[in-house]
């Protein structure tokens, strides 16, 4: 199965791609792993799929077009390269973001809540008809990235939305509300710079671009045992990722001589 796959065309995945995965696996995370995933993204029609809802959300049937093992390598693929990861609960396998994954989602994420609000408001959506508990308990990050992008906006429209989220909010999420608005009611030519939000990721456009660009390197990590320095390369990282793996404690020499002892191959004092 290795050998098959060595052999098969390198995968190129394009950042639309990154961006539709990430987006299907929010739906998942810590509840499901790479195999409901990659069901999703097909539009299977399983059951347990189908029990969780998941045929509801954007991106089902993202790759209909695609077969399961096509859709599988993808998925492989972002955990390889350190957007997706996967961590065991008891003997299940769940999928998690990593940091580099969730500072692309997290924008995506804001992006997506600014694009509803400006439908609403083609749509001619009153605030007093919208039920904004939708927002309440979501990664505060997160949130405080998206009032930073209804800041950016200057849609003064946008007002009686912030004015009822604010009724059903935390004291700190009411008190961002509170400068947001401010900050939409000054004349545009007396705003000045951009707005910044305590507690709000900073440069997240900057991270977004280099968590969605930056490419895998090889690393120089040190030994548990002998303390040498080795290389763990980006082949081997993708492996370890794959099989929810720590890095490596020990250099290669060192994870043999552990092997060795622990088999009784070799004694303690070789």
């Amino acid at each position: 199965m290795n050998h098959e796959r060595a052999l098969q065309p390198k995968l190129v995945m394009e950042n639309e791609d990154i961006l539709a995965i990430l987006e299907a696996a929010d739906e998942i995370i810590g509840r499901a792993g790479r195999a409901m995933l990659t069901k999703l993204l097909k539009g299977s029609k399983d059951k347990k799929l189908l029990s969780l809802e998941l045929d509801r959300v954007r991106r089902y049937g993202h790759y209909s077009c695609l077969t399961l093992e096509q859709i599988a390598a993808r998925v492989d693929w972002m955990i390889e390269n350190d957007f997706l990861s996967i961590e065991y609960q008891g003997d299940m396998p769940l999928l998690y973001f990593t940091d580099r994954g969730w500072i692309v989602e997290r924008e995506q994420q804001g992006s997506r809540l600014l694009q509803e609000w400006s439908q609403w408001l083609e749509e001619g959506r009153s605030a007093g008809e919208l039920d904004m508990l939708y927002l309440k308990d979501r990664n505060r990050g997160m949130i405080l990235l998206f009032l930073e992008k209804v800041a950016r906006s200057r849609d003064k429209r946008f007002i009686p939305y912030l004015e009822q989220w604010k009724l059903v909010d935390y004291r700190k999420i009411r008190e961002a509300i509170d400068q947001v608005v401010r900050y939409l009611e000054q004349p545009e030519e007396f705003a000045g710079e951009a707005l910044q939000l305590e507690g709000a990721p900073r440069d997240w456009e900057a991270d977004w671009k280099n968590a969605l660009d930056s490419k895998a390197e090889d690393e120089r990590l040190k030994c548990w045992d002998c303390g040498n320095r080795f290389i763990w390369t980006v082949k081997e990282q993708g492996h370890y990722r794959l099989q929810g793996w720590e890095p490596p404690k020990r250099c290669p020499a060192c994870r043999e001589k552990k092997w060795l002892r622990r088999n009784g191959i070799m004694d303690d004092e070789f």
